[in-house]
């Protein structure tokens, strides 16, 4: 990325950090949850947290935290999806402003939603378009190589979990984009962006059940699990990071901080290439490769304010 473009990314970036006065010690995302969300089915969890999957890092999991909870229990009955597929928690950490409140909004539109044999999810078409009319907020998004406000910024959570949930469970990805920059919650090349009208999510449910799809938002992790009636293959991800490039440092000036003193802002991430592929082991003991693409990420700068 040239120096102009950084330039656009630190003015972006600079009037992003202004709002809420966002630092990475302190961001009230709890404020302002309003009820009246238009055509969202929000549900109240009921669920044993001693049992609960509370990774530390994102990965696949095996206990999400709904497994009593009656609303899941009479989807699974209704839909004769008994049997976990695959599931996976994103742990999302220091969530920029408004976007905990647009995942925790899309994570409410997604549970429940039923994907019928041969038929193509599309996260836009589900959950979009991600507009204030919906219910959605401003939040931090990607745009080339700048962090940008738009207007349900952050579901792009909600696409990258689905994409791995969606991996572990062996169904055919129709279209996937990843991110201009790396994301910190899932590894490079199992991230998913979407851009309503530009860029989509999109699977395919290639078994022969219909599949149930049940997703949470729980502190800052991310729950998303996939039903059927069959256990898929098991299925392990394997990436070749290529051409990595390091992360620049910025710095902006603080007045307010201590002389001398710095304060990280943004932790920066390196860019990469990442060639990405499947490795899947059938039960009759045929084992399977699939090629998933090559994923480039410009690096994401550490931004660092400090006051000489």
């Amino acid at each position: 990325m040239g120096k102009d473009r950084y330039s656009i990314f630190m003015t972006n970036l600079a009037m992003l950090l202004a709002l809420e006065s966002y630092t990475t010690e302190k961001v009230n995302t709890s404020r302002g949850i309003e009820e009246e969300i238009i055509g969202v089915n929000r549900l109240e969890s009921t669920f044993n947290t001693d049992k609960v999957d509370k990774p530390e890092v994102s990965g696949c999991i095996t206990n999400p935290p709904w497994e009593d909870d009656k609303h899941f229990l009479k989807a699974q009955d209704r839909n004769n999806t008994q049997v976990l597929m695959g599931a996976y928690c994103s742990v999302l950490l220091d969530p920029l402003p408004g976007e905990e409140y647009n995942v925790k909004l899309a994570a409410d539109a997604l549970r429940g939603k039923v994907v019928e044999p041969g038929e193509v999810f599309s996260q836009n078409q589900s959950l979009g378009p991600y507009t204030k009319s919906r219910g959605y907020r401003e939040g931090a998004s990607y745009s080339g190589g700048n962090i940008v406000q738009t207007e349900g910024g952050g579901v792009c959570k909600i696409a990258s979990t689905l994409y791995n949930g969606v991996i572990l469970s062996n169904l055919d990805i129709i279209e996937r984009h990843n991110h201009s920059m790396p994301v910190n919650y899932v590894p490079y090349g199992q991230d998913a962006t979407v851009a309503y009208g530009a860029k989509d999510f999109k699977f395919r449910n290639n078994t022969e059940a219909p599949i149930l799809i049940w997703s949470e938002m729980v502190g800052h992790r991310l729950y998303i699990a996939l039903y059927g009636q069959k256990l898929p293959p098991k299925v392990r991800w394997d990436h070749k990071i290529m051409n990595v490039v390091e992360a620049p440092i910025y710095y902006r000036e603080n007045l307010e901080l201590q002389k001398g003193e710095e304060r990280v802002i943004i932790k920066g991430i390196d860019g990469a290439t990442v060639e990405s592929s499947i490795v899947i082991e059938h039960k009759s003991g045929e084992v399977e490769t699939k090629n998933l693409g090559i994923s480039h990420y410009n690096p994401m700068p550490h931004i660092i304010e400090t006051n000489k």
